[in-house]
């Protein structure tokens, strides 16, 4: 995927969710079809760490059934980092196990800055997020 299109409210409401929870790490899921993101489904950090998210599994498995429920599809994984870094962690690439577009979040001088990567092969790519 090359790039993915949400709307600024949607944008918004990541931001706020995982501003919410700073210090700590948040997530999400990001449900559509193709790469525009229909819904942003906030989901517990199990881990409650600064620097690891693991997703509540019983929140997650709903969110998953509320996905195929409303006939859309899992496109995108998203999580905070508050104290950086703005791109992939080793982490990150390591527990990768969805193909779909990872959104990271991440606070510089203040203000949360989101990037899209793609995790493959232990490697990955940016993808363009176009927000409307």
């Amino acid at each position: 995927m090359q790039s993915l299109t949400l709307k600024q409210e949607q944008l918004q409401q990541m931001i706020a969710h995982v501003n919410s929870h700073a210090p700590l790490e948040a997530c999400g899921l990001l449900a559509g079809h193709n790469s525009k993101v229909e819904a942003v489904l906030e989901v517990t950090n199990q881990a409650q760490s600064e620097v690891r998210f693991v997703m509540n599994p019983i929140e997650q498995l709903n969110a998953f059934e509320w996905i195929e429920s409303n006939g859309l599809d899992l496109i995108g994984i998203f999580h905070s980092h508050p104290a950086g870094p703005e791109t992939v962690s080793p982490t990150d690439i390591a527990d990768a196990a969805y193909a779909v577009v990872h959104v990271i979040l991440a606070r510089t001088n203040g203000a949360w800055r989101a990037r899209g990567f793609w995790i493959e092969n232990e490697k990955y790519n940016e993808v363009t997020l176009q927000v409307r």
